[in-house]
């Protein structure tokens, strides 16, 4: 999901993207996270390519992780970034659909704990620290 921001005092036009897990610097989200990998890998590319790239060039996106994190690979650790700037050196958005599908299929390993967090975010468990 990504939220797009507009501020109505400043002007019709938006003023920034969260792109939580669709699009990160200099990459994008992992589409294995919850099972049907190939199906949402295709689903990414077209919300990539016909939702976030289509907006302005200028607008600055602010993704949900940045690079340290399991989410995605290649992950820069610039924390922000713009349409424009992902659109000319994100490897991810010059591919084609079957490329990218194909590219999407070499992602690291879940984190061991996958389930655990799921259950957490869906409210079906409590997170257990470790110390």
């Amino acid at each position: 999901m990504c939220l797009l921001v507009t501020d109505r005092k400043r002007g019709v036009d938006p003023w920034f993207v969260l792109t939580g897990d669709t699009l990160f610097v200099g990459a994008v989200g992992r589409p294995d996270l919850p099972g049907r990998a190939r199906e949402n890998a295709a689903e990414l590319y077209t919300s990539l390519h016909e939702k976030l790239l289509t907006l302005p060039g200028d607008l600055e996106i602010y993704p949900g992780h940045f690079s340290g994190s399991v989410c995605g690979a290649g992950l820069s650790g610039r924390p922000t970034s713009t349409i424009a700037f992902e659109r000319r050196w994100n490897p991810m958005l010059s591919l084609d659909c079957d490329a990218f599908i194909e590219a999407l299929a070499d992602v690291p390993a879940k984190p061991d704990e996958m389930e655990q967090i799921l259950a957490f975010n869906r409210g079906q468990a409590a997170m257990k620290v470790q110390a």
